[in-house]
């Protein structure tokens, strides 16, 4: 993808989420959700994908915002002590749940490109009093955090939204301290997706056009350096999906999948 396809990308991604952010009730990924999902359906939403009702419950409302294609939470495995970093943190759902998990001598990084989105995030943990928490702007391609930050990366149906997905990587693996560990859910693609969808601008911002073939994504992470790489595709996702772009048949090509990724490091050699 070229230099100014890659701005575009971007361009509307940004600008589709500056409007979810904006919206008076929560929003899911898709054009037909948008703007008419009201808080007890995002909770339902998030609840499908195996958060729990304390969860939905726990956090500030409009900080669930029915964004996500998994729970990164469920494969976390969090400490106390911990510092964690969410890649496309949105309005802070998922931090203020690793925040609950890590306690006061851990730490929680947000990281997101759109504007608006920080400001909700932000808010919402004022709102919540959480002294843990942390949001910044920037992209996922350039996070903006020095070296061996973080012990667990996390991302919730973001990176896909990524029109440089390898360095994404590259970026997560030189943010994470040795032996740190990514615990992503997105979306992947199981088949080439046609070529009218992953020319589609919007279909980018419905988290479907610009979804990693299963095999690059390995790739990636192996170029990236990271080790004991293990995707799990959801087959009964693609129901979920198909929601989001009701009539292209993108759910015959996408699916949602837990990614988990070691940094070598701590006794862990760089082929585990």
């Amino acid at each position: 993808m070229k230099d100014v396809e890659k701005d575009e990308v971007r361009a509307i991604v940004r600008e589709t989420y500056s409007q979810v952010a904006k919206a008076p009730s929560a929003c899911g990924c898709g054009p037909s959700c948008c703007g008419n999902t009201d808080q007890t359906a995002a909770s339902a939403k998030a609840e499908a994908f195996g958060y729990s009702q304390q969860d939905t419950e726990s956090v500030p409302e409009g900080a669930n915002m029915g964004l996500g294609c998994g729970n990164p939470q469920a494969i976390a495995a969090l400490k106390p002590g911990e510092v964690v970093l969410d890649l496309g943190s949105g309005g802070g759902f998922d931090c203020f749940l690793a925040a609950r998990q890590v306690g006061d001598s851990g730490r929680v990084i947000g990281v997101d490109m759109t504007p608006d989105m920080i400001s909700k995030a932000r808010a919402n943990s004022d709102k919540g009093g959480y002294r843990n928490v942390e949001f910044r702007l920037g992209e996922i391609e350039n996070l903006p955090v020095a070296d061996g930050t973080a012990d667990v990366i996390m991302s919730n149906c973001v990176i896909n939204l990524s029109p440089d997905k390898p360095r994404v990587y590259v970026e997560a693996f030189r943010a994470l301290k040795p032996g740190g560990r990514l615990a992503i859910s997105d979306v992947v693609a199981t088949s080439p997706i046609p070529e009218d969808i992953r020319k589609d601008m919007l279909m980018h911002a419905y988290c479907v056009a610009g979804a990693a073939l299963l095999d690059d994504l390995k790739a990636s992470l192996t170029a990236a350096g990271f080790g004991q790489i293990r995707v799990e595709t959801k087959e009964e996702s693609r129901a979920m999906i198909r929601e989001w772009a009701q009539g292209n048949g993108i759910e015959k090509y996408v699916v949602s999948a837990t990614i988990e990724a070691v940094k070598p490091g701590k006794g862990c050699c760089s082929h585990c």
